[in-house]
Order: structure tokens, then C-alpha cells, then sequence
């Protein structure tokens, strides 16, 4: 598994090491533990051109993933998923608006922006593959947050 985190906003502190973790259980459970994938944290301003840039959409997002099995050259490097761009300040509002802790927030952004890289959609698609990504992220959420629960 090669995971490659950064931090590219200094706005709000990130643990890395649980982010590590997080994506350790869920590429596991996703039967891609072998495969590669890079996260980067942004701010609203940053997250707000890349939607533009490359959604045409010019607001903040909490996440985009840009998967790198796509297209005519998406066999070139079969282990290569993509990257996953969070922005941590739209994750901390809707983590606030949603009763969620942030560190709940941006489990939930990781295995939304993962399942992207695999090929799962909710949008422009039917409503079956639409309902299969969000039961996917609820199976996933579960796993990761009972893991969280600490032991007494």
C-alpha cells in the first residue's frame, strides 16, 4: 500500500497518522490495499479552482477525486487509483452542520473520494448505482467508526 498524504492548507491541524489509518482499513476492505492513491488537504480557495478548472463548477467542494483509471491510458499503471483533494475547511462546516466530529467528516470524504477512484457514482447515473455508493459509504463509515470506539 503506498499511501501519500499532504497537508497543503495550515488553517486546520490534520493527523496524519489517523488519516494513515483510516485509508489502511478501507483499501483493505475494498480489496485494494496494494494499490496507490494520494490525498492532499486544501483550503476553500484552492478546492474552489479545482472545481473550476475541472468540473466547470466555481464554489468550494469538500472533496474531488481524480482517478487515474480512466480514459484511454487507464491501463498504464493499474496499481496507480488517483488522488483525493479535501478541502478541511468545507469538511469542518458540514462536520458541524451534520453532528460529526471533523475527524468523522473527513472519514466519511476519504471513503467517498476512494469509491470515486474505483468507479462507483452518484451522479449522472441510475438510481440503483446511486443507492449501492451510499450503502458502500454507510458499510465502510460503520467499520471504520467502530473501530475508532475505544475500548473499557
Amino acid at each position: 500500500m503506498n499511501l501519500q498524504i499532504k497537508n497543503n492548507q495550515n488553517r486546520i491541524k490534520i493527523d496524519k497518522n489517523r488519516i494513515r489509518n483510516t485509508l489502511k482499513i478501507i483499501m483493505r476492505r475494498l480489496d485494494c490495499a496494494d494499490k496507490e492513491i494520494s490525498v492532499s488537504f486544501v483550503d476553500d480557495e484552492t478546492i474552489r479552482m479545482l472545481n473550476k478548472q475541472y468540473l466547470g463548477k466555481n464554489k468550494p467542494t469538500n472533496v474531488l477525486s481524480f482517478s487515474m483509471r480512466e480514459d484511454e491510458y487507464g491501463d498504464i499503471n493499474p496499481n496507480v487509483l488517483g488522488d483525493i483533494v479535501v478541502s478541511v475547511e468545507t469538511a469542518k462546516k458540514d462536520a458541524q452542520g451534520g453532528g460529526l466530529t471533523l475527524a468523522e467528516e473527513i472519514d466519511y470524504l476519504l471513503i467517498h473520494g476512494l469509491l470515486h477512484l474505483l468507479g462507483y457514482n452518484h451522479e449522472k447515473t441510475t438510481q440503483n448505482k446511486a443507492r449501492e455508493m451510499k450503502q458502500k459509504e454507510k458499510e465502510l463509515f460503520d467499520i471504520v467508526s467502530v473501530r475508532r470506539i475505544p475500548l473499557t
